[in-house]
Protein backbone atom coordinates (compact mmCIF):
# COMPACT_ATOMS: atom_id res chain seq x y z
CA UNK A 1 0.00 0.00 0.00
CA UNK A 2 1.46 3.47 -0.65
CA UNK A 3 2.34 5.86 1.57
CA UNK A 4 2.33 8.86 -0.54
CA UNK A 5 0.52 11.64 -0.12
CA UNK A 6 -2.45 12.21 -2.74
CA UNK A 7 -3.30 15.74 -3.85
CA UNK A 8 -5.90 17.62 -2.06
CA UNK A 9 -9.32 18.62 -3.32
CA UNK A 10 -8.67 22.19 -3.62
CA UNK A 11 -5.97 20.70 -6.05
CA UNK A 12 -8.28 18.29 -7.46
CA UNK A 13 -11.11 21.23 -8.07
CA UNK A 14 -8.66 23.77 -9.68
CA UNK A 15 -7.48 21.40 -12.58
CA UNK A 16 -11.34 20.50 -13.20
CA UNK A 17 -11.85 17.11 -11.65
CA UNK A 18 -15.25 16.53 -10.43
CA UNK A 19 -16.56 16.56 -6.58
CA UNK A 20 -17.66 12.93 -7.15
CA UNK A 21 -14.29 11.72 -8.12
CA UNK A 22 -12.08 13.07 -5.46
CA UNK A 23 -13.07 10.26 -2.78
CA UNK A 24 -11.74 7.91 -6.21
CA UNK A 25 -8.36 8.81 -6.38
CA UNK A 26 -6.15 5.81 -7.55
CA UNK A 27 -2.64 5.58 -7.10
CA UNK A 28 -1.19 4.37 -10.67
CA UNK A 29 2.19 2.38 -10.45
CA UNK A 30 5.78 4.24 -12.03
CA UNK A 31 6.43 7.39 -11.56
CA UNK A 32 8.10 6.64 -7.70
CA UNK A 33 4.43 5.87 -6.95
CA UNK A 34 4.07 9.57 -6.54
CA UNK A 35 0.82 9.68 -9.64
CA UNK A 36 -2.56 9.74 -8.82
CA UNK A 37 -5.68 9.15 -11.32
CA UNK A 38 -8.95 10.59 -10.74
CA UNK A 39 -11.47 10.13 -13.51
CA UNK A 40 -9.65 10.95 -16.88
CA UNK A 41 -7.12 13.15 -15.00
CA UNK A 42 -3.51 12.13 -13.90
CA UNK A 43 -2.07 14.02 -11.25
CA UNK A 44 1.44 14.22 -9.95
CA UNK A 45 4.11 16.43 -8.30
CA UNK A 46 5.61 19.17 -10.15
CA UNK A 47 8.38 21.18 -9.69
CA UNK A 48 7.11 24.08 -11.31
CA UNK A 49 10.17 24.94 -13.36
CA UNK A 50 11.40 25.74 -16.80
CA UNK A 51 11.61 22.28 -18.14
CA UNK A 52 8.14 21.05 -16.50
CA UNK A 53 6.51 24.39 -18.25
CA UNK A 54 8.70 23.83 -21.61
CA UNK A 55 6.94 20.48 -22.11
CA UNK A 56 3.39 21.26 -21.12
CA UNK A 57 3.85 24.14 -23.56
CA UNK A 58 5.14 22.04 -26.19
CA UNK A 59 2.86 19.10 -25.89
CA UNK A 60 0.07 21.31 -25.19
CA UNK A 61 -0.21 21.95 -29.10
CA UNK A 62 1.68 19.39 -30.41
CA UNK A 63 0.52 17.56 -33.56
CA UNK A 64 -1.02 13.76 -33.09
CA UNK A 65 -0.66 11.52 -35.66
CA UNK A 66 -2.15 7.63 -36.55
CA UNK A 67 1.49 6.67 -35.59
CA UNK A 68 1.70 8.42 -32.16
CA UNK A 69 -0.05 10.60 -29.63
CA UNK A 70 0.93 11.62 -26.03
CA UNK A 71 -1.47 13.06 -23.11
CA UNK A 72 -2.31 16.37 -23.22
CA UNK A 73 -1.36 18.82 -20.23
CA UNK A 74 -4.36 20.01 -18.34
CA UNK A 75 -4.50 23.68 -17.00
CA UNK A 76 -5.72 24.94 -13.48
CA UNK A 77 -8.89 27.07 -13.49
CA UNK A 78 -6.67 29.86 -13.42
CA UNK A 79 -4.82 28.72 -17.11
CA UNK A 80 -1.69 27.75 -15.32
CA UNK A 81 0.25 24.76 -15.72
CA UNK A 82 1.21 23.89 -12.22
CA UNK A 83 -1.35 23.91 -9.05
CA UNK A 84 0.74 24.22 -5.30
CA UNK A 85 3.05 21.69 -6.17
CA UNK A 86 0.81 19.73 -8.51
CA UNK A 87 0.96 19.18 -12.30
CA UNK A 88 -2.52 17.58 -14.19
CA UNK A 89 -2.51 15.34 -17.48
CA UNK A 90 -5.05 13.45 -19.56
CA UNK A 91 -5.27 10.28 -19.18
CA UNK A 92 -5.10 7.48 -21.87
CA UNK A 93 -4.99 3.85 -21.80
CA UNK A 94 -2.75 1.85 -22.68
CA UNK A 95 0.26 -0.63 -21.45
CA UNK A 96 3.87 -0.43 -21.78
CA UNK A 97 5.77 -3.83 -23.29
CA UNK A 98 9.19 -3.72 -23.54
CA UNK A 99 9.21 -6.42 -26.43
CA UNK A 100 7.88 -4.58 -29.06
CA UNK A 101 11.11 -2.98 -29.70
CA UNK A 102 10.61 -2.19 -33.35
CA UNK A 103 7.14 -0.52 -32.83
CA UNK A 104 8.69 1.41 -29.45
CA UNK A 105 11.33 2.17 -32.85
CA UNK A 106 8.42 3.29 -35.07
CA UNK A 107 6.86 5.59 -32.75
CA UNK A 108 9.64 7.29 -31.60
CA UNK A 109 10.31 8.20 -35.11
CA UNK A 110 7.16 9.47 -35.47
CA UNK A 111 7.42 11.67 -31.94
CA UNK A 112 10.71 13.15 -33.78
CA UNK A 113 9.42 14.17 -36.95
CA UNK A 114 6.57 16.18 -35.37
CA UNK A 115 9.17 18.19 -32.63
CA UNK A 116 12.06 18.72 -35.17
CA UNK A 117 11.15 21.85 -35.60
CA UNK A 118 11.05 23.37 -31.58
CA UNK A 119 14.09 25.09 -30.82
CA UNK A 120 16.85 24.12 -27.85
CA UNK A 121 15.49 24.63 -24.79
CA UNK A 122 17.64 27.02 -21.73
CA UNK A 123 16.90 24.39 -18.88
CA UNK A 124 19.22 21.41 -20.34
CA UNK A 125 22.22 23.85 -19.61
CA UNK A 126 21.08 24.16 -16.20
CA UNK A 127 19.91 20.56 -15.60
CA UNK A 128 22.50 18.93 -13.24
CA UNK A 129 21.04 15.36 -12.38
CA UNK A 130 22.74 11.98 -12.50
CA UNK A 131 20.83 11.48 -16.28
CA UNK A 132 21.62 15.04 -17.70
CA UNK A 133 25.12 14.46 -16.57
CA UNK A 134 25.65 11.61 -17.70
CA UNK A 135 24.30 12.43 -21.08
CA UNK A 136 27.05 15.31 -21.26
CA UNK A 137 29.83 12.24 -20.20
CA UNK A 138 28.42 10.27 -22.97
CA UNK A 139 29.02 13.29 -25.82
CA UNK A 140 32.48 14.34 -23.71
CA UNK A 141 30.93 17.21 -22.82
CA UNK A 142 31.73 16.46 -19.39
CA UNK A 143 34.80 14.08 -17.54
CA UNK A 144 34.16 10.38 -17.70
CA UNK A 145 33.93 8.64 -14.07
CA UNK A 146 36.20 5.65 -13.60
CA UNK A 147 35.55 2.30 -14.20
CA UNK A 148 37.05 -0.23 -17.04
CA UNK A 149 33.62 -0.91 -18.80
CA UNK A 150 33.44 3.14 -19.59
CA UNK A 151 37.07 3.33 -20.46
CA UNK A 152 36.63 0.65 -22.97
CA UNK A 153 33.63 1.73 -24.25
CA UNK A 154 34.74 5.61 -24.58
CA UNK A 155 38.20 4.51 -26.51
CA UNK A 156 35.46 3.41 -28.91
CA UNK A 157 34.62 6.90 -29.25
CA UNK A 158 34.49 7.96 -32.98
CA UNK A 159 32.84 11.50 -33.87
CA UNK A 160 29.05 11.73 -35.09
CA UNK A 161 27.69 13.37 -38.19
CA UNK A 162 23.97 13.20 -37.74
CA UNK A 163 22.46 16.81 -36.27
CA UNK A 164 21.08 17.03 -33.06
CA UNK A 165 17.45 18.09 -32.17
CA UNK A 166 15.35 17.44 -29.05
CA UNK A 167 14.62 13.77 -28.46
CA UNK A 168 12.88 11.31 -26.14
CA UNK A 169 15.96 9.83 -24.39
CA UNK A 170 13.36 6.91 -22.57
CA UNK A 171 11.61 5.52 -24.55
CA UNK A 172 11.23 2.18 -23.99
CA UNK A 173 9.03 2.31 -20.91
CA UNK A 174 6.97 5.10 -22.28
CA UNK A 175 5.63 3.92 -25.15
CA UNK A 176 2.16 2.78 -24.40
CA UNK A 177 -0.05 0.32 -26.44
CA UNK A 178 -3.77 -0.36 -26.66
CA UNK A 179 -5.59 -2.31 -29.20
CA UNK A 180 -6.84 0.01 -32.27
CA UNK A 181 -5.15 2.89 -30.85
CA UNK A 182 -2.67 4.70 -31.47
CA UNK A 183 0.66 4.09 -29.38
CA UNK A 184 0.55 6.83 -26.61
CA UNK A 185 4.38 8.30 -25.81
CA UNK A 186 4.84 9.12 -21.67
CA UNK A 187 6.99 10.81 -19.14
CA UNK A 188 9.23 12.53 -21.95
CA UNK A 189 13.07 12.52 -21.11
CA UNK A 190 13.80 16.12 -23.34
CA UNK A 191 17.79 15.87 -24.52
CA UNK A 192 19.25 17.72 -27.59
CA UNK A 193 21.22 15.18 -29.12
CA UNK A 194 20.60 12.80 -32.69
CA UNK A 195 17.40 10.69 -33.09
CA UNK A 196 19.84 8.30 -33.59
CA UNK A 197 20.75 8.10 -29.71
CA UNK A 198 17.47 8.02 -29.10
CA UNK A 199 17.11 4.97 -31.42
CA UNK A 200 20.10 3.62 -29.31
CA UNK A 201 19.06 3.89 -25.72
CA UNK A 202 15.92 1.50 -26.67
CA UNK A 203 18.15 -1.19 -27.89
CA UNK A 204 20.85 -0.74 -25.88
CA UNK A 205 17.73 -1.03 -22.49
CA UNK A 206 16.14 -3.90 -24.82
CA UNK A 207 19.43 -6.24 -25.18
CA UNK A 208 20.58 -5.36 -21.28
CA UNK A 209 17.52 -5.65 -19.78
CA UNK A 210 14.57 -7.46 -21.87
CA UNK A 211 15.92 -10.60 -23.32
CA UNK A 212 16.86 -8.70 -26.97
CA UNK A 213 19.58 -10.36 -29.02
CA UNK A 214 22.87 -8.02 -28.69
CA UNK A 215 22.58 -9.48 -32.54
CA UNK A 216 19.46 -8.08 -33.37
CA UNK A 217 20.21 -5.06 -31.50
CA UNK A 218 23.60 -4.10 -33.95
CA UNK A 219 21.33 -5.36 -36.97
CA UNK A 220 18.86 -2.25 -36.33
CA UNK A 221 21.18 0.15 -34.89
CA UNK A 222 23.27 -0.40 -37.99
CA UNK A 223 20.12 0.22 -40.30
CA UNK A 224 20.79 3.95 -38.71
CA UNK A 225 23.70 6.77 -39.70
CA UNK A 226 26.41 6.01 -36.84
CA UNK A 227 24.08 3.60 -35.12
CA UNK A 228 26.92 1.80 -33.66
CA UNK A 229 28.87 4.95 -32.22
CA UNK A 230 25.06 5.78 -31.12
CA UNK A 231 24.69 2.24 -28.93
CA UNK A 232 28.01 2.81 -27.76
CA UNK A 233 27.28 6.15 -26.30
CA UNK A 234 23.97 4.81 -25.22
CA UNK A 235 25.58 1.84 -23.11
CA UNK A 236 28.05 4.80 -21.96
CA UNK A 237 24.80 7.42 -20.80
CA UNK A 238 22.80 4.22 -18.71
CA UNK A 239 26.33 2.87 -16.99
CA UNK A 240 27.71 6.21 -15.86
CA UNK A 241 24.24 6.80 -14.89
CA UNK A 242 23.80 3.87 -12.50
CA UNK A 243 27.55 5.03 -11.00
CA UNK A 244 26.12 8.22 -10.71
CA UNK A 245 23.32 6.97 -8.09
CA UNK A 246 25.55 4.33 -6.86
CA UNK A 247 23.88 1.45 -8.53
CA UNK A 248 26.68 0.13 -10.80
CA UNK A 249 28.40 -2.73 -8.86
CA UNK A 250 29.21 -7.01 -10.32
CA UNK A 251 25.69 -7.74 -11.02
CA UNK A 252 25.27 -4.55 -13.15
CA UNK A 253 28.67 -4.76 -15.07
CA UNK A 254 28.04 -8.72 -15.71
CA UNK A 255 24.41 -7.99 -17.02
CA UNK A 256 25.66 -5.32 -19.48
CA UNK A 257 29.39 -7.20 -20.23
CA UNK A 258 27.23 -9.14 -23.40
CA UNK A 259 26.08 -6.36 -24.63
CA UNK A 260 29.25 -3.89 -24.44
CA UNK A 261 31.26 -6.35 -25.62
CA UNK A 262 28.66 -7.06 -28.66
CA UNK A 263 28.90 -3.84 -29.60
CA UNK A 264 32.85 -3.48 -29.02
CA UNK A 265 33.53 -6.33 -30.89
CA UNK A 266 33.93 -4.98 -34.49
CA UNK A 267 34.67 -0.95 -33.60
CA UNK A 268 36.48 0.38 -36.86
Amino acid sequence: MTTATPPPSAVLAEFGVPAPHHEGLRNLPGGRGLTWRAADTVLRPSAGDGETLWKANALARLPHSSAFRTPRPIPSASGAWTIDGWEAWQWLPGRADETRVTDVLAAGAAFHRAVADLDRPDFLDAAQDPWARSDRIAWEEEALPPGDTLQRLAAAFRSVTAPAQIIHGDLLGNVMFEPWQPPVIIDWAPYWRPVGFADAIVLADAACWHGFAPSEMLRLAEERADGRQHVIRALVFRIATFQLLGAWDAGMEARHAPVVDAVLDTVS
